[in-house]
């Protein structure tokens, strides 16, 4: 279970947010910023058809509770509310503003898995490690997340197809994911799939993906992936045990 988390902003003799007029001199004035704390955990990981209830969050300015609201995306296959009939990793945000007009917000990620055993399905959550051109640093290991899915015609999609190498890793963000990665899986046993080509996102660029296998028994998938640019991406999916 991950802990709670809160945000303060907290405001110290030298940053006092100062106001003067020419009716009132020498009068410094302190705004207390919003204070936010989650209730629940920070991340939250639901089975494809589970239960979601937000527990929302305690917002407090100078001690004393105050309105916030609340924005949900979902950060792979849109959406703005927590569907948990559809896999996808949701970002949940709640924002409180004071009555100066200084917000603060704080973030939940909640994410809903469509679990597959990788004998019959290969959808799941996944830790990623990325080799490129053989090269392999600890920035690399275990990122999170990629998350695999089923879709409604029966083929696969995966979130990232270079496993995470520059949204995580680089720390670029989501719009550095390559994708959509389009997987038909004519044999999960015998490690025979169709895989469409696919981009890197803001860079470009066409990438071709190889060697996808399913390892039950290692609870992994691994792949390769070529991208045009001139870079292998050898990625190894560590799965996630729901």
């Amino acid at each position: 279970m991950m802990k709670k988390i809160f945000i303060q902003l907290v405001v110290f003799s030298g940053l006092l947010f100062t106001s003067c007029s020419t009716d009132t001199d020498n009068v410094s004035k302190v705004t207390n910023y919003p204070v936010l704390e989650l209730n629940g955990d920070e991340e939250i990981i639901i089975p494809l058809g589970g239960t979601y209830n937000d527990e929302g969050i305690i917002a407090t300015e100078d001690g004393v509770e105050i309105p916030y609201t609340t924005k949900v995306t979902g950060t792979l296959r849109g959406g703005s509310t927590v569907d948990t009939n559809k896999a996808d990793i949701y970002s949940v945000s709640y924002s409180a503003i004071n009555k100066d007009g200084f917000p603060g917000t704080i973030t939940r990620k909640v994410i809903v898995v469509d679990n597959g055993d990788l004998v019959t399905s290969i959808a799941g959550l996944y830790r990623s490690t990325c080799t490129r051109n053989g090269v392999l640093t600890a920035q690399y290991t275990d990122m999170e997340y990629v998350l695999i899915w089923k879709n409604a015609n029966g083929t696969y999609q995966i979130s990232d197809g270079i496993g995470l190498y520059y949204a995580v890793g680089r720390a670029y963000g989501d719009t550095y994911l390559a994708t959509p990665v389009i997987v038909t899986a004519n044999s999960i046993p015998a490690n025979n799939y169709t895989i469409s080509p696919f981009t890197v996102g803001t860079f470009g660029g066409n990438c071709i993906m190889s060697g996808l296998n399913a390892n039950p028994a290692n609870s992994t998938v691994s792949f390769s992936t070529v991208w045009d640019s001139g870079f292998t991406f050898d990625v190894v999916l560590n799965k996630v045990q729901i």
